[in-house]
């Protein structure tokens, strides 16, 4: 279990500016499938309709878990910082992020 603090403020590479400078550290919003593009019906509808005229349906894919007991959640989700840039005022976010129970700005 992994609690991470990090600091408000950081100096960083901003990639606007092209040079180092102080950054502020914001934390984004978890949202949902549907609300990261809400005009797309997305794959979900795509996988189950995919099959039905053979009689295949969605292969079951949305009443079984995985094969190799991989099933209930992962207990901490990914970090995703994002880094505004004091000068020009530009976002931008964190390459990856690293597992982390619980996040803190200091």
């Amino acid at each position: 279990m992994i609690f991470l603090k990090k600091p408000k403020t950081i100096k960083r590479h901003c990639p606007y500016c092209n040079k180092h400078t102080e950054h502020k550290v914001s934390i984004a919003k978890k949202r949902s499938k549907g609300s990261t593009h809400p005009l797309s019906a997305g794959s979900k509808k795509r996988t189950r309709q995919r099959g039905l005229w053979r009689g295949l349906g969605n292969l079951g894919k949305y009443s079984k878990p995985p094969k190799p007991k991989m099933v209930g959640k992962k207990l901490g989700k990914k970090t995703d910082f994002r880094y505004t840039c004091k000068d020009c005022g530009k976002t931008h976010m964190q390459s990856s992020g690293i597992r982390a129970k619980k996040v803190e700005l200091v």
